[in-house]
This record gives C-alpha cells, structure tokens and sequence, in this order.
C-alpha cells in the first residue's frame, strides 16, 4: 500500500475514533465508579411512593374533621371536608373546574416550553461567553428574586387583558431559574471534560452540546423544576390579579370570584386543587426524569427510589 494511502486511512480511522470517543465520553464518565443497583420490584417501589402521602393525607382530614365536629365554628370560616368536596362538586357540575383547568394547565405547559427554549439558549450564551456572563449574571440572579406578580402591573399595562399578559408574566418568572440552574450545572462541569473533548477535536458547537450540557443536566435539571414551579406560581398570581377582556377563566379567576363571594369551601377548594396539580406534575413527570437521569449516572443508591 502506498504510503500516502496508508497514511490517509489512518488519519479517517482516527478521526472516527475520536468522533465515537466524543459521543461517549460524557456517558461513561458519568458512571465510573458508580455500584450496580439492585433493582427493587415495581410494586413495592410505587407502594414505598404512594402509602405516605395517602396515610397523611388521611390522617389531616381526620384532623379537621374532628376539629369541625368538636369547635363547630362558624361554616364561612371553617367549612367541613364535606362542604369543600361539595365545592369541587358543584363546580363540576357547572363546567367551571374543567374550563379552568384546561385554562391554566395550557397557558402553563405552553409558556414553560417556551421558557425552556429561551432559557436554555441564553444560559449557554452566558455559559460560553465570560464577559456577557458578567454583564448580565447578576441581573439574572437579581430576577430570580423578585417576585413574579411584581410584573403583573406591566403587563397589563403593555398586553391589556390577553394571554399575552399570562404568558409574560410566566416568562419572567421561569427564564431566570432556568438559567441560573443551568450555569450552576455547568460551573460543576470538571475541567477536564472540556479538554479532552477539545484534544477529541471537538468544535466550540459540539463542545457546548455533546460535552458540557450533558455534563451540567443535573443542574440544568433543578433549574427546569425550579422554573415550572415559578411558572405554576406566575400564572397563578396573574390570573388572581387580572380579569375580564380576553384574558379567559383559570384557576386563579375561580379562587379569585370565590374570595368575592365569601366562599371560603369554594377558595380552599381551588387551593387544593391548585396544589394538587402542582403534586402531580412533580409525580409524573419531573421524579421519574430525575430519577432516571440520576440512575443512568450511577448516582441513585439504593434500589429504585
């Protein structure tokens, strides 16, 4: 074989040697020294998930049942179980709880996903970039303090009553939480990986895509959590304060009418009913992704928790 063909060939198997050595690099760090899990069976780890907070949930119902019973306190100002289930019931029946969950849950999934595209883009753009990070880091971190319903008055002011008051207003409470949560996972990103992905010959595009954002998910994950429930919150404070126009009828409307009303079974049955949403997102959805993302890293101990 020529000498310049054998040198050719060998210089294309090291360069796909080194694209496969990129794309794993990240996975098989992840899980050195990491110990085999002994997976727990899938009945016994749901029983393990659901048995206490069905236990205590009793149990506080209990509670307040007996309280009503022994203190019998005025019913407007401390309605029975059975009165706040008669709520639930009666907004079924009009059709008011399902449009104002439907309500909520969409203006809160839509606006989320698009927090999640802008905050991750502006993350890696300060994560990549020293002195747009230093220019703006603190202005971020100073956003993430304020409270989202300081925004509402703005809105309303720029958007009218619309969903784009809504949506803004969960933007500016998610964005930030995204990208805080996403430079912290990438400050804890060991130097090394980026140079052995440089030495690999990764470019600056691949480096910040295929080595560091995988390496900081962690982070990056407990800012997303982070930000939904900033969203949830968000949404929840605009729809309290805004009504009427275009704006719809959410959950915060209905807790919002029901203060109006003197309903006090009606304002703590939207509350649960708000919490429980917020409970159920965290069950379905966020735990089991953390609890895989964890698990492939070696990082969850102990059996399927």
């Amino acid at each position: 074989m020529p000498r310049e063909l054998f040198v050719s060939g060998g210089v294309a198997e090291d360069s796909r040697s080194d694209q496969d050595d990129l794309a794993t690099l990240s996975a098989g760090l992840d899980r050195l020294q990491s110990d085999e899990v002994q997976r727990t069976p899938l009945w016994r780890g749901l029983l393990a998930k659901v048995l206490p907070p069905i236990v205590l949930l009793v149990v506080l119902l209990a509670v307040w049942q007996l309280y009503v019973t022994i203190a019998s306190p005025r019913p407007d100002k401390a309605p029975s179980p059975a009165a706040v289930v008669g709520a639930f019931g009666e907004a079924w029946e009009s059709g008011r709880l399902q449009e104002a969950v439907a309500t909520s849950l969409e203006r809160g999934i839509i606006g989320f996903l698009i927090a999640i595209v802008v905050g991750t883009a502006l993350g890696m753009l300060l994560a990549e970039s020293t002195l747009l990070r230093r220019a703006a880091g603190p202005l971020i971190s100073g956003l993430t303090v304020l409270p989202s319903v300081a925004w509402v008055p703005a809105a309303i002011i720029w958007f009218a009553l619309s969903d784009a008051t809504a949506y803004f207003v969960i933007l500016m409470g998610a964005i930030p939480s995204i990208v805080n949560g996403l430079l912290s996972g990438v400050d804890q990103v060991p130097p090394q990986l980026r140079r052995v992905g440089t030495v690999l010959g990764a470019s600056r595009w691949q480096l910040a895509t295929s080595v560091v954002l995988p390496a900081a998910l962690p982070g990056y994950f407990a800012g997303l959590k982070q930000g939904w429930a900033f969203s949830w919150r968000s949404l929840m404070a605009a729809e309290i304060i805004t009504s009427g126009g275009s704006i719809g009828f959410g959950l915060g409307t209905m807790l919002n009418q029901s203060r109006e009303l003197a309903d006090l079974a009606g304002v703590l049955a939207t509350i649960l009913l708000i919490l429980a949403i917020g409970i159920v997102i965290e069950l379905v959805l966020f735990g089991p992704l953390e609890r895989r993302m964890l698990r492939n890293r070696g990082l969850l101990l102990g059996g399927a928790k």
